[in-house]
Parts: C-alpha cells; sequence; structure tokens
C-alpha cells in the first residue's frame, strides 16, 4: 500500500514512525533521483500536518542515515510549497548533464529563488557553483537576472561562517540566509494568521534587498500584531453577540476557542482526503481539487436558546472560489457538530447576512442558533431563516 493510502486509513501506523522508517516503506525504500520512493516520499509529505515536517527535519539533522539530507531537501521544499510559493524539486545528485540546484522556488509576483540546503557551514561552500545554477537557470529562460536570488537553508542556527563568506564575496547581494528552524516557525506563523498578506509580506524578506531603511519589517510585525488583535476584537464581538451580557466592559480579554483540528480530522475521514492547513482556517487537499474553511465557536445560552457565531472574511472567500470543490465549515460547541456547506450554497447567502466593515477589513456575520434537532442560520431582518440540519456532518 503506498504511503499516502496508508495515512488515509491507518494513521497511527505511520504517526510515530521515524523519518528514516516512512522512507523504508517507500517504494524500493531507499530515495533516489526520479524513483518510485522519491514520488511516493514527497506525496506522502504533501499530506502530513507540518508539525511532522518540523520533527522529520529534526530527525534529519540530529542523526544522520543513508539519504537524510534527501529527505531533508524533500521536507524543505514542502515547507517553500506551504509557504505559497510554486516549487520545482531539483536532484538530489548533481549530474553534468542537468542544473544541480536543490530547488527552484517562485513567489507569486513572479520572482525566482534558486534553493540551496546545507545540513551545516562547517565545510565551505563553493557560492561560484550554486551562482552558475541561477545563471544557466537564467540563459535557458527560466528566470530573469533582475527577478531571481539564491537563498541558502541551513540546518543549525550557527551559521557565522557562511555567513562571512557569503558578506566576503562578489555574490553578497544576490544570496539571502535562513535556518531551517526559521523557515518552519515562519509557515508556523502562516498557519495562525488569517490575513496571507502578511505572509507575502515575510516572504519578501527572504528576496535579497538593503535594509538601511526598515520600514518593512516593522510593517511587518505590526500586521502581524494587528492580525491577532483583529481575532481577539471578533472574539469580544462574539462575546457580545452570543452571551446574555452585552457589557464588557471590565471583562478580561476573550481567548478565541479553538478545535479546528479535531473538526478537520473529522471532515478528512468523511471526505476521504487529506487536508493542509493554510491559514487559521483555511484548508485544501494537496492536489488544491478540493478548498475548506473550517470556523469555531464555542456555545453560548442567551434567553434560554443555544447559540453559536462565527465571523467569515474576504480572503476565506477568495480561497474557496478558486478551486473545483469547496466547502464552508463550521465547528458548533465542539467537533461533535459539525455543519458542513458546499459554498456553492453558502455563497449564495452571503448578499443577506449582516455584515462589519472596518477602517481595512470587514466581515460577515454567520449566526446559527439551535431549536431543538434543528440548526437555524439567522439572516437580516426581512430575510427568512435557514434550516442548516441537512448539512450536518453525520457520525459514521
Amino acid at each position: 500500500m503506498a504511503l499516502s493510502d496508508l495515512w488515509l486509513t491507518a494513521r497511527d501506523q505511520l504517526s510515530d514512525k521515524l523519518v528514516k522508517q516512512i522512507i523504508s516503506f517507500a517504494g524500493s525504500g531507499q530515495l533516489r533521483d526520479s524513483n518510485d520512493a522519491s514520488s511516493e516520499f514527497r506525496d506522502y509529505l504533501s499530506r502530513v500536518p507540518s508539525a511532522f515536517l518540523a520533527r522529520y527535519a529534526d530527525e534529519c539533522l540530529r542523526e544522520s542515515f543513508e539519504g537524510s539530507g534527501f529527505a531533508l531537501q524533500d521536507i524543505v521544499n514542502q515547507v517553500g510549497k506551504r509557504l505559497g510559493f510554486s516549487i520545482t524539486y531539483g536532484r538530489y545528485r548533481g549530474v553534468q548533464s542537468q542544473i544541480g540546484f536543490d530547488g527552484l522556488w517562485r513567489f507569486p509576483s513572479g520572482h525566482a529563488v534558486i534553493v540551496e540546503v546545507k545540513t551545516t557551514d562547517t565545510y565551505r561552500i563553493n557560492l561560484d557553483s550554486v551562482a552558475n545554477y541561477r545563471r544557466a537557470l537564467i540563459n535557458q529562460g527560466d528566470c530573469l537576472e533582475d527577478q531571481s536570488s539564491i537563498l541558502f537553508i541551513v540546518g543549525r542556527e550557527d551559521t557565522g561562517g557562511l555567513e562571512a563568506q557569503i558578506r566576503g564575496s562578489r555574490h553578497a547581494w544576490d544570496i539571502r540566509l535562513i535556518s531551517i528552524d526559521a523557515l518552519l516557525r515562519l509557515l508556523a506563523l502562516k498557519e495562525e494568521v488569517e490575513d496571507l498578506r502578511i505572509i507575502e509580506k515575510i516572504c519578501a524578506v527572504l528576496i535579497p534587498r538593503e535594509f538601511t531603511r526598515v520600514d518593512s519589517i516593522v510593517d511587518i510585525v505590526f500586521s502581524t500584531a494587528e492580525d491577532v488583535r483583529q481575532e481577539e476584537v471578533i472574539a469580544e464581538l462574539e462575546e457580545q453577540e452570543g452571551g446574555e451580557e452585552s457589557d464588557v466592559e471590565g471583562r478580561q480579554r476573550v481567548t478565541p476557542v479553538n478545535f479546528h483540528e479535531a473538526c478537520i480530522t473529522r471532515i478528512e475521514k468523511h471526505l476521504e482526503q487529506s487536508l493542509i492547513k493554510h491559514s487559521r482556517t483555511s484548508y485544501s487537499s494537496p492536489d488544491g481539487n478540493i478548498a475548506l474553511t473550517c470556523a469555531v465557536s464555542k456555545e453560548y445560552v442567551r434567553h434560554g436558546q443555544q447559540s453559536y457565531w462565527f465571523a467569515f472574511h474576504p480572503n476565506q472567500k477568495e480561497h474557496l472560489e478558486v478551486s473545483k470543490r469547496a466547502l464552508v465549515a463550521f465547528g458548533c460547541g465542539s467537533e461533535q457538530t459539525i455543519i458542513l456547506i458546499p459554498y456553492v450554497d453558502f455563497s449564495s447567502w452571503l448578499s443577506s447576512m449582516n455584515m462589519t466593515s472596518g477602517k481595512d477589513r470587514f466581515y460577515w456575520h454567520v449566526s446559527i442558533s439551535r431549536e431543538g434537532e434543528q440548526l437555524i442560520l439567522h439572516r437580516r431582518a426581512g430575510f427568512e431563516r435557514i434550516n442548516l440540519t441537512g448539512y450536518l456532518l453525520r457520525a459514521h
């Protein structure tokens, strides 16, 4: 059975395995350029949660084993893909007839980054060789000189030697350097914010530029903090919308509930498909054919009635509109009650929902109440309520 099938049907058999054991289950059991093990391993990596990528990367760095460098290269490329780059896998071993880069990452803007993955900078790296990879890609039309650069991704955080080597070379203005740990932290941040424009700004730091003026870095910090603050504000509004008490003065700041992952586990089983996290609430299948947003709400009791409150954001709408099959999920109180709605149905209701508009953002209110055995969507005055019970995800 292929690794990806095993992950979907018997996840527990793989979840505690070391990465070298995972590779032994893939195809012929050894990573080689263009072989079955490589294809199967890369497909498997495209389906597992990001926490697994971080764990596997750490294993490759802590314990050298046959193919550990190749595995690390694949893991790093998968991280690049989840950061939103269009990636081209490089070769494990260089051959004279092909360009020997480890990965080629393309920004949505078109900028291309030639990636080199190094477990350590103990040995001096030939920067000219990597620069020649870039030059060869430019010559064959795969990237432009003014829209391409080099990114070294190094396994250890102690990169002083390589930094000094880069600064002292003629390629200094074409190269950026980041540790694998920092790259993984960047991915973790992407999965916790809602506004993906923030990630575009952060990823732009990977492009070489002169930083005498640091406005762009300050903007990243401010935008990230603002995204978190907006989530807290929405949670406070949710508290007012759903709870008996509407006066929030003097109340402690509300912490949003979070049982997204438990909901996703149920939805994956229902769809028989792995789902990869893109932001706080956005997911998709590895092939991109399925897109999903999943919002959760705690249960409120107002005037004796159970209710749930959610915010639906424009960026969630954009995420759903580009996929063949788009779904909107709402976790009501816990993962035991999930409403799963085809986006084609949900989008037709948006114009009749209440909205909150701010200076630089807005969102729709999704207000659901429980009436006996039914779950009801409330809309603006003058619009009929919608019975959502038929969309309830049933327990298997």
